[in-house]
């Protein structure tokens, strides 16, 4: 909004099957802050063309975003949109330069890809060459061995100051991504949401409060 005073500029980054309006409260809260806020919906979601998603492209997006609208005080993602921020700011993905943002929220985020596709493959009963194709193309997409796709060894690598919430009664996202980002070092916070699963965790005045405090560096005692 042209005069109004801003605080820095925060990338908010939605979920998988997502989209930016679900997003809303989020962005209301770093809006009333002071901050400008750039939300994009990412490729085959929303508004955007496009009829595939892929941790690539998705990073990929974001790097646009981070050219014509950084740099950005904060990255903030849910779900997907997380794990999309996370590697953005670690550049994890080859040829795609690391996303500049001074803070990271991450709510109710998947850490590792090689955890994910571990589940996918049970769920599916998806045989061993078949696991082993599927992490073949991982690398082919990104120049990365799927391994390296995990959020202890990113954030470690990029100490960014960061933020996890996540609830603990959430059946999307194990609790257990989030515990893994907590072991990347001491420049991350870890705040469990309880109570609130993986959608509802969105819309909650306390998580808002706090994922804004944090990147206003208010950040409550209570977290640990």
């Amino acid at each position: 909004e042209p005069g109004r005073a801003v605080a820095g500029t925060v990338l908010v980054v939605h979920g998988w099957r997502s989209r930016t309006e679900y997003m809303r409260a989020l962005i209301e809260g770093y809006r009333a802050a002071g901050y400008r806020v750039v939300s994009l919906d990412l490729p085959g979601h929303g508004q955007s063309q496009g009829r595939r998603l892929n941790m690539v492209n998705a990073v990929d997006a974001v790097r646009v975003a981070g050219e014509w609208f950084g740099p950005f005080v904060a990255a903030v993602g849910h779900s997907f949109g997380g794990a999309v921020a996370a590697n953005a700011i670690a550049g994890s993905v080859k040829n795609i330069p690391p996303l500049a943002a001074g803070r990271l929220v991450l709510i109710a985020a998947p850490s590792s890809l090689p955890a994910i596709f571990a589940d996918f493959s049970r769920m599916l009963n998806v045989g061993p060459r078949s696991q082993v194709a599927m992490a073949d193309r991982v690398e082919h997409l990104s120049g990365r061995p799927l391994h390296d796709f995990t959020g202890d060894r990113q954030l470690a690598q990029a100490p960014v100051p960061t933020l996890v919430i996540h609830a603990q009664d959430d059946r999307e996202v194990s609790a257990d991504h989030a515990r893994r980002y907590a072991g990347a070092g001491g420049h991350v916070r870890l705040y469990w949401a309880d109570g609130l699963g993986h959608r509802r965790i969105l819309a909650d005045k306390g998580v808002i409060e706090r994922a804004v405090g944090f990147v206003m560096h208010r950040e409550p005692s209570l977290l640990h």
